[in-house]
């Protein structure tokens, strides 16, 4: 297991303001009692921070009719919607809301091509509220594979999560299971899958990224 590079200047931060909350707190209160709880406080949220940016080595079995999780959480939606920002059709929906504690790096469901990418401004409600898929930051990525088969994924932004990262471009080639992107703190991960495609995942399933199979192709 390793880091994320893009919590490096975040988890030096937190252990500097930390440090100085630590020398005011053991030079202003006198307290040893009061002094323990709030250094193991610290304590707390310092390795919180640190196991956020974590990114699991994990073994991935390849199957391009599979469609993976692209990140840790819990599937909250499972419905047939109008797709309106790339398809303008019918799509299955799947929703994946990570929880502050899951990991959330995000990675391709599928192997084929970038075909669109957007990124939108906009509001922060809870990730797990409906309207947060069109109201919310996000950020729009469609993937096709070699048999013109796309599917749409849309990071989402949360109440916590105040940065989406892609590095997703237009044409580049995705790949099962590689890295594509990270959502800072608790957000959620929506999929736009074509309506013939089986459903292999029901509400309530906790879900694994580059591991678990939302739905296949055939």
């Amino acid at each position: 297991m390793r880091l994320h590079k893009e919590g490096y200047k975040i988890i030096f931060i937190t252990l500097l303001v930390l440090l100085l909350l630590s020398y005011v707190t053991w030079y202003f209160i006198p307290w040893k009692i009061i002094q323990i709880i709030i250094f193991a406080g610290f304590a707390i949220e310092l390795i919180w921070t640190i196991s956020f940016f974590r990114v699991p080595k994990r073994d991935i079995d390849y199957n391009e009719v599979n469609i993976l999780a692209s990140a840790d959480g819990k599937v909250v939606a499972i419905e047939e919607v109008t797709e309106t920002e790339y398809f303008n059709d019918k799509r299955i929906m799947i929703s994946v809301f990570m929880s502050p504690f899951n990991v959330h790096v995000n990675w391709y469901p599928f192997s084929g091509t970038v075909k669109y990418t957007k990124y939108h401004k906009g509001k922060y409600l809870a990730a797990y509220n409906p309207k947060s898929s069109t109201d919310n930051e996000r950020n729009t990525i469609v993937v096709e594979n070699n048999d013109n088969k796309a599917v749409l994924i849309r990071q989402i932004a949360g109440v916590m999560a105040r940065r989406i990262i892609s590095y997703a471009k237009t044409g580049d080639t995705a790949k099962q299971g590689e890295e594509f992107g990270i959502i800072r703190f608790g957000s959620r991960v929506d999929f736009y899958i074509p309506p013939d495609a089986k459903i292999k995942v029901q509400i309530g399933d906790k879900v694994v990224a580059q591991k678990s199979t939302l739905a296949s192709f055939s």
